[in-house]
């Protein structure tokens, strides 16, 4: 996950980064030679650099703070990509869009543009963790495209050199058929029963409380499919009860309110995580204290903290998995080391979809505006494809079809 604070420097070297500014949400960064940069003198916005026309653009999106971190993320990347250049916004040419897609995809010298996860007050900070993939880079595009745009209609830009990709249609859809980045059932099944294997009697309090907390963080994500952040902003009471059923009350993208229905499961695990907390089994109306915490069992976690004590389960799910028999074993293990908590929510809406829980209902609880998002998690009519393409094969020994149902049969 990307921390909120941002570096003071163009060059992301260890001696360039450093903190630039206390307000993130005024300024993007601020730096020494930010008068350099053009002023637009028919601008609809006040903004002196580019930097500042960016955090115009980027305070548009205040009530959504998780959409406003992400596309930060990849205004700064351009932005620092330029300033390495000594270029600016309004110097982006189409043919520079190859260049950055380019370094996208492999940031170099990699010793002063990748590195860990670090706070951005860090000298060890870098913009990258790693290349970007294909479907990243997209997204970064798209959401740059969208940036230059509204830079454009505001005045500070001239023109948007997005508009002249003849294959822009393709370059910048960054929507799949299908959603791929999920765990499959038989992986998910794995991972909760090896989750679910409890320390030793004689484990340490902290150990219960970890292996708890876990349990309720895994099990959390795969039975309600929310967001992390919306995991990590959850309190004890948006579990409520109505009519005799329990609800999650959870503000979402855009702060939506929507109410989710609470599986007999997802009580247990409250009421599992709740005992070790010393608490009664089920919240009380005005019981506002954080659903996760810290080891102190009174601090609430951020949205860091969950990220990275998920990532670190799944480490060592992967560990574990490896040394599992069958050949799906390094697969999997792979899978597992790739997953991110937000592959629980794509798992969760999956698994769902394939139980037959009908696509209106699917959609309430994803909280997506348009039925199409949802329809991704369908895969029935992919493996259905897939099944009857299995008759289509060639031919075997002595004419004999090698297809898995007999052969072609004439039309």
């Amino acid at each position: 996950m990307e921390d909120d604070s941002l570096p003071a420097d163009s060059a992301p070297d260890a001696a360039a980064s450093r903190p630039a500014a206390e307000e993130i949400g005024s300024l993007l960064y601020a730096s020494a030679d930010s008068a350099a940069l053009p002023v637009s003198s028919s601008g609809r916005i006040q903004a002196s650099s580019d930097a500042e026309a960016v955090a115009c653009w980027l305070a548009e999106y205040r009530a959504s703070p998780n959409t406003r971190r992400a596309y930060r993320r990849e205004a700064e990347r351009l932005l620092l990509w330029l300033r390495e250049a000594g270029r600016s916004l309004q110097g982006l040419q189409r043919r520079d869009l190859d260049d950055f897609e380019a370094f996208l995809a492999d940031p170099r010298p990699r010793e002063r543009w990748v590195g860990p996860t670090r706070p951005r007050h860090d000298p060890a900070w870098r913009p990258f963790r790693g290349p970007l993939s294909p479907s990243s880079r997209r997204q970064s595009l798209v959401i740059l495209q969208g940036l230059f745009a509204w830079l454009v209609e505001a005045g500070w830009l001239e023109h948007n050199p997005f508009r002249l990709m003849r294959d822009k249609r393709r370059r910048l859809d960054n929507r799949q058929s299908t959603v791929e980045r999920y765990l499959e059932r038989p992986l998910w099944q794995w991972l909760w029963q090896w989750l679910n294997q409890a320390p030793e009697d004689d484990a340490s309090r902290r150990r219960q409380f970890e292996w708890c907390r876990q349990r309720l963080l895994f099990g959390f994500a795969y039975l309600l499919a929310p967001r992390i952040g919306e995991m990590a902003a959850a309190r004890m009471n948006d579990f409520k009860r109505r009519e005799g059923r329990w609800w999650w009350q959870v503000t979402g993208k855009g702060g939506k309110l929507a109410s989710i229905p609470v599986p007999p499961d997802m009580l247990q695990l409250l009421a599992d995580w709740r005992q070790g907390l010393g608490l009664p089994p089920r919240p009380a109306a005005d019981e506002e204290t954080p659903v996760l915490r810290g080891l102190d069992g009174r601090r609430g976690l951020g949205e860091n903290q969950v990220y990275r004590l998920m990532r670190a389960t799944f480490a060592r799910a992967a560990d574990a998995r490896e040394l599992s028999t069958g050949g799906e074993a390094l697969h999997e293990a792979h899978q597992l080391r790739r997953a991110t908590p937000h592959w629980l929510r794509h798992t969760a809406l999956t698994h769902q979809a394939q139980a037959g829980i009908e696509l209106r209902y699917l959609a309430e609880t994803a909280r997506h505006s348009r039925l199409d998002t949802t329809a991704r998690y369908l895969h029935a009519e992919a493996e259905e494809w897939h099944r009857q393409q299995s008759g289509h094969g060639l031919p075997g020994p002595e004419g004999t079809s090698g297809a898995d149902d007999g052969g072609a049969q004439p039309l």
